[in-house]
């Protein structure tokens, strides 16, 4: 008896140990975030009276349809001269026309994107139970921002999530091969995620060195972790499963690199763009890295510091911007 004993509260222990903290309970959580399909009412509408149906449709959504307008596809709002020729132009351009069915097709079932995307922004409320929730609207933007923001407002490219395979990806001559491995449909939400991280918690320049700047993007990656318990770490950061286990495999190695070489604390502005920004590798590193490595190790400390501070909630750490003081009392030395 005593022996089933010490091996129940052992099983007991291990499944402690290995449960996920951030995998809270939802189910209380009623409010969903709200998604419109503006892809769809923008492409059919009639343009039998254009400018008419283009101002009804900007009543139903006026900062989204603005923000649609100026910062995406650059025409301006309903008052420019020529507006209406040029929104006319661009719902029938052959390649738009094209890419809009392209995505009809690899969106005929939304369901399960929108299924998940309220159950992010559900885990959103649970840790921010005081903020207000945004609207999200999907778009065909022309190839142009995968994910745009504003207050309370996410826009979402369905023409930037179409499979690596799209033949029209293969001809932007502004996005490598590399970029082109993550636009598929199931990097859409971890995306967003990311993207409504990066919105509401802006370093807002007290990020200054490296490791400000690791340890801040390891901030937003814990956010991307917080609102998606379940999903894989290789969609989260874009790598694949080769590329994420060289990281695991070297992590001890690049951060090495970083403290013999000095880096740590350097501020200049190509030092740190080699190790945050996407690229087919990381510069310093063998060809075989994936590129943004530094965000990984900073991702890496951040879940180090919450492991070891389990009393911190996750309002606190997206306010904490002592990013010196995270990496100390993380107490982070990969061997």
């Amino acid at each position: 008896m005593k022996h089933i004993t010490y091996f129940f509260f052992l099983a007991v222990a291990l499944i402690s140990c290995n449960r996920n903290p951030l995998k809270v309970d939802i189910s209380g959580i009623e409010n969903e975030v709200e998604i419109v399909r503006f892809d769809q009412q923008l492409f059919e509408l009639p343009m039998q009276d254009t400018l008419a149906e283009l101002t009804e449709l900007r009543n139903l959504h006026p900062d989204f349809f603005d923000l649609f307008t100026w910062r995406v596809i650059g025409l301006g709002g309903l008052t420019e001269e020529h507006f209406s020729e040029g929104m006319g132009e661009f719902l029938t351009d052959t390649m738009i026309v094209n890419v809009k069915a392209l995505a009809d097709k690899k969106f005929s079932d939304f369901e399960p994107t929108k299924k998940a995307l309220v159950k992010a922004f559900k885990y959103y409320q649970f840790h921010f139970p005081e903020k207000e929730l945004p609207s999200i609207f999907t778009m065909i933007s022309g190839f142009n921002q995968s994910v745009v923001t504003a207050e309370n407002i996410i826009g979402i490219s369905l023409d930037k999530y179409l499979g690596q395979d799209c033949s029209y990806y293969k001809q932007l001559s502004n996005v490598p091969l590399y970029k082109i491995k993550n636009m598929h449909p199931q990097k859409l939400v971890s995306d967003v995620a990311y993207a409504w991280g990066l919105t509401e918690f802006n370093e807002n320049g007290t990020a200054t060195t490296i490791l400000d700047h690791i340890v801040y993007q390891g901030k937003l990656m814990y956010f991307t972790d917080a609102l998606l318990p379940e999903m894989h770490d290789s969609l989260k950061i874009g790598y694949n499963a080769e590329q994420l286990q060289w990281c695991k495999n070297n992590e001890a190695q690049m951060w090495n690199f970083l403290i013999e070489k000095k880096m740590l604390y350097s501020n200049k502005r190509m030092d740190i763009l080699r190790f945050i920004n996407d690229g087919p590798y990381t510069t310093g590193f063998p060809i075989e890295s994936p590129g943004r490595s530094g965000v990984w190790i900073g991702w890496q400390i951040v879940r180090q510091y919450m492991k070891k501070h389990k009393e911190i909630t996750l309002p606190e750490l997206m306010k904490n911007t002592n990013y010196q003081q995270i990496l100390n009392d993380s107490g982070y030395y990969p061997e």
